[in-house]
């Protein structure tokens, strides 16, 4: 499954860091953090919430490029998530977020990283390599979209060593388009990051995502870190060229992060189509999960993507059948050349895979899969819109209502396939870098499938009804933990303090749940969910809140539901011999769905779309473990 001995990567590497340390600043960077400038911006020990989307890809992405969109530039992404309108690269016409971002991570493909642009404009080095003048027989023009599409097959073959018509393979893509081959391209993205960041307003956290993509299985990781361009230029982005092995990845991570200080993070996306293997019971190389294995991981990896355009993977009604809102933009279409859209399994799903972490955890006494919950777009267009009012699609194949009933070239899917989905929310000191890196380390973190919902949860002992007073958050750092956080062995079942806001211009909220996983004396896990707090005075979670989508319109109103639900609840099943884990998800009212917007718009039934015609809106908190001490 890898591509190259990694001893011949971290030779490549080091060999790399040597000439780069040489490299003089333009003038106009910002220094590593923590910078004079960050220093400078007031904090909040109490913390305020920051949106924004890890996961985001403009034309240096040689599937981007290939989809037809070689325009978006991270200048055009960094100036649509600040607020500003900007052409948009696939429509050409004027686009503009309702609300700005605070942060974005441009996190484009590491392997062949800008080198598609490079090799239509003429590029000595890789226009001329044996890959360049193999892609241009085949598409000499870039606007040829037929050609594009045969590029992007072959690479999803060559890329694995598989049988393609222009023969390629990954030696063949390293040599020609990859290595020191993306430097360049590398360069000028970290300059345009720091040109925008501007900590206290808006920051930009350098980042790319390692796409390894074995047999068809998803496994990709968005990387970014807090540093600046001084470190990012001491390194070329790790590419699943290199090796598709995640601990590969790791031991990268570490040995780069020794070389330079870069404080790493790792964030696995779509585990929905990992084929069962993102949170499975051995290694990708087969070998069982060791304690040593769980714990690197953990390093590294500290969140996953739970939502994004691409499906949502916090369950699946085949693992939670008694979840009546499980079944949420499900999204089974495989990344392999035949389209399959394969069964679930329990390595597939977010919930499940906490499970799972619990059930290792008593086996080897370490949990893999003890991750806090992220939300982001993986938008391929270089444009963070995924409002349900506002969508701009996943790439150019969607961009637009009249493109939406044909296949979009990633898998077996067609446009309304795709989620309008989601976000992250952070609770941090201050937007800057290190603040923000930060919270994502301790997993004060949470998702949104695109509502700006406001979000605490503490967990605790020692909390009561009174705590839900305006002096909550200072209560609940004071004599708990917040989400992302370890609640220690007791005999007294844990309280938690909860408060979700409607964003202020969006939907009213149905309700709040509480999602508990523990795991049993024989090793097995199961699963729980509460309705903790009801909308409209009601007090049995199977009374619906109702519905006021016109399916006419599409129109909604807040008649229904409540602006504010903050509850106190308490564990009525608490076993203190069991580990667990407690997180929070948030539903809003049915709002109608980006394919009813569409329907309407095109004059069709939205049941040709394939998809309903409403959709409850939600958020999840990262959770909070219970740890018994027993193994």
């Amino acid at each position: 499954m890898k591509k190259i001995k990694f001893s011949l990567i971290a030779i490549s590497f080091l060999s790399f860091f040597s000439c780069t340390n040489e490299s003089k600043s333009t003038g106009d960077e910002t220094e590593s953090s923590p910078s004079s400038k960050e220093e400078s911006i007031s904090e909040n020990p109490l913390k305020d919430v920051y949106w924004g989307d890890t996961h985001n890809h403009t034309g240096n992405s040689f599937d981007v490029f290939l989809f037809g969109t070689p325009n978006s530039t991270p200048e055009i992404a960094y100036r649509f998530a600040m607020g500003e309108e900007v052409e948009s690269p696939t429509t050409g016409k004027p686009w503009k977020l309702t609300k700005p971002l605070d942060f974005l991570v441009v996190a484009d493909h590491a392997e062949l990283l800008g080198s598609i642009p490079l090799m239509y404009s003429n590029t000595p080095g890789i226009t001329d390599t044996k890959t360049g003048q193999t892609f241009l027989e085949i598409a000499p023009d870039k606007n040829d979209e037929a050609g594009l599409q045969k590029i992007y097959d072959i690479l999803n073959y060559a890329a694995f060593d598989q049988p393609n018509e222009a023969n390629l393979g990954a030696k063949d893509l390293v040599q020609d388009f990859g290595g020191a081959k993306v430097t360049e391209a590398w360069t000028r993205y970290i300059e345009t990051a720091e040109k925008y960041n501007d900590p206290g307003k808006f920051t930009t956290l350098i980042g790319w995502e390692w796409t390894s993509n074995n047999r068809g299985a998803n496994l990709h990781r968005v990387v970014f870190m807090p540093q600046g361009g001084d470190v990012a230029k001491q390194f070329i982005p790790y590419s699943s060229l290199e090796s598709d092995d995640p601990e590969d990845l790791w031991t990268w991570l570490e040995a780069t992060s020794q070389q330079t200080g870069a404080e790493f993070v790792a964030i696995p996306h779509n585990p929905n189509i990992s084929l069962g293997l993102m949170f499975a019971e051995t290694r990708l190389n087969g070998e069982p999960i060791d304690k040593d294995y769980a714990e690197k991981r953990m390093k590294w990896e500290r969140s996953v993507e739970i939502t994004q355009i691409k499906g949502d993977s916090e369950t699946h009604p085949v693992l939670s059948p008694n979840d009546e809102f499980a079944n949420f933009e499900t999204y089974d279409f495989a990344l392999t050349p035949d389209g399959a859209r394969p069964a679930p399994t329990k390595a597939d799903y977010v919930r499940s895979g906490l499970k799972r972490g619990l059930e290792l955890e008593k086996k080897i006494g370490s949990n893999p899969y003890k991750v806090g919950f992220v939300g982001s777009t993986d938008s391929h267009t270089g444009l963070t819109a995924i409002e349900e009012t506002n969508f701009a699609g996943k790439g150019q194949h969607d961009a637009t209502p009249e493109k939406r009933p044909h296949p979009t070239g990633i898998g077996s899917s067609k446009g309304w396939d795709m989620g309008a989905a989601g976000w992250v929310g952070v609770w941090a000191e201050s937007n800057t870098r290190q603040s923000l890196v930060d919270a994502f380390q301790r997993k004060e973190v949470y998702a949104t499938t695109g509502p700006r919902i406001t979000l605490r949860v503490f967990g605790g002992y020692n909390f009561n009804e009174a705590d839900l007073n305006g002096e909550m958050v200072k209560n609940g750092y004071e004599k708990g933990v917040p989400m992302g956080g370890d609640l220690a062995n007791s005999q007294k079942a844990p309280g938690f303090l909860i408060s979700a806001i409607k964003d202020p211009d969006g939907a009213n909220l149905d309700r709040v749940q509480v999602i508990k996983g523990w795991v049993k004396a024989d090793g097995t896990s199961e699963e729980k969910v509460y309705d903790v707090a009801l909308s409209d005075d009601r007090t049995d979670g199977k009374v619906k809140v109702g519905n006021t989508v016109d399916l006419e319109t599409g129109k909604y109103t807040n008649t229904i539901g409540d602006p504010e639900l903050k509850v106190f609840w308490t564990d009525p099943d608490f076993n203190s011999d069991q580990n667990a884990f407690y997180y929070v998800r948030v539903l809003e009212i049915p709002t109608p769905r980006y394919s009813l917007l569409d329907a309407i718009y095109l004059g069709i039934d939205v049941k040709e779309t394939g998809h309903p015609a409403t959709i409850q809106e939600r958020v999840y908190s990262s959770p909070i473990w219970y740890n018994s001490g027993q193994q």
